[in-house]
């Protein structure tokens, strides 16, 4: 697929021998059976790892070890501690590493962020990011996705994408509390899941996820804050912004309400894969590489670190029952603090 964009000459790998034998009767890009004879036999500029959550770990190391740059699906890895390791490990080769968190790339969520960093709605006090879907539906046979020691379950499945949000907006959260790792259909992972976040100087957020949810057809994932002055939502199809007063910031903005739609919000890609978040990531990082960058603009190792940890914390919580907070943190890391009030 990525053989679309006309800067990228291919080559593929798959682990399953059915896929590599049906890819290589009906198309040109030459397809491996092995990662590492992959890497050994090619002369890579960079490599995209789109493998099983367990997998990310050890396939991002091999790669970055051959000066490769990286783009990883989402999550990063199921344990942070790796998550930190690999991000420090890239800026210190001066490589281009990216994580797949698409949401960014949404307009809407863009055109949320923006509203944010205006103040629009002054001292933002509380936020709800929910992610419904039906992924799991009935008990059936493991899957990779249902088995946690292969993809993390709900939670680095589905949750990670709105926590990557709040974590996009807000930084990583102080304090983590009242979290439940749910079963509905699933043995030994979870279906669903709930947690109560904190930050010292900004919002509480309330996090619902469900992938056993038959009500929406297709993954939904919506943001909405609540503020002094208002309040904003967003999913993937639009932006509503309520205002109390209007602010200098937003001089086009009145009192009420302003709806945006992701269309109206959205430049045209001139490169087209399967929708335009997924066509600007992956843009993104085939320039950054094209053009010598180091690090990524955004979805960065260290911005999905940031992530990992916070599902760390959603899980300590949640098997002890004991609030977790910065001082609890698994490993060390460097965290941004940021203030939400309004400017």
């Amino acid at each position: 697929m990525i053989n679309a964009h006309p800067d990228v000459d291919a080559v593929a790998c798959d682990g399953s021998g059915f896929m590599v034998d049906v890819l290589s009767r009906n198309i040109s890009t030459p397809i491996y059976k092995d990662y590492t004879d992959m890497l050994a036999r090619e002369p890579l500029d960079a490599v995209v790892i789109a493998t099983p959550s367990r997998m990310h770990a050890p396939m991002v190391q091999a790669a970055l070890e051959k000066n490769c740059h990286v783009f990883c699906e989402k999550p990063f890895c199921l344990d942070w501690a790796d998550s930190l390791r690999l991000s420090e490990l890239a800026t210190s080769k001066g490589l281009v590493a990216q994580v797949g968190y698409h949401y960014r790339y949404v307009g809407a969520f863009q055109e949320m962020k923006r509203l944010i960093e205006a103040g629009a709605i002054g001292r933002i006090t509380h936020v709800l990011a929910e992610a419904y879907g039906p992924v799991v539906m009935r008990p059936k046979r493991t899957t990779w996705r249902t088995d946690k020691a292969e993809g993390g379950g709900c939670l680095y499945d589905y949750a990670a994408h709105p926590l990557n949000l709040l974590n996009w907006f807000f930084g990583s959260p102080d304090q983590v509390i009242g979290s439940h790792l749910g079963q509905i259909f699933s043995e030994g992972t979870d279906d669903e899941v709930f947690s109560t976040l904190r930050w010292n100087d900004g919002p509480t957020a309330q996090l619902s996820v469900n992938w056993s949810d038959e009500s929406h057809r297709k993954m939904s994932t919506k943001i909405s804050l609540i503020g002094t002055n208002g309040r904003i939502y967003a999913d993937r199809q639009e932006c509503q912004l309520y205002l109390r007063k209007p602010v200098d910031s937003l001089p086009d903005h009145g009192a009420g309400w302003t709806v945006k739609y992701t269309t109206e919000l959205t430049d045209d890609r001139w490169f087209y894969l399967r929708g335009e978040e997924y066509s600007g990531q992956l843009d993104e990082f085939i320039n950054a590489v094209k053009n010598g960058e180091k690090g990524a603009r955004q979805n960065s190792f260290a911005s999905a670190t940031e992530t990992d940890q916070t599902m760390a914390m959603i899980i300590e919580n949640a098997e002890t029952g004991l609030s977790v907070g910065e001082a609890r943190a698994a490993a060390p890391q460097a965290r941004k603090k940021r203030s939400w009030f309004g400017r």
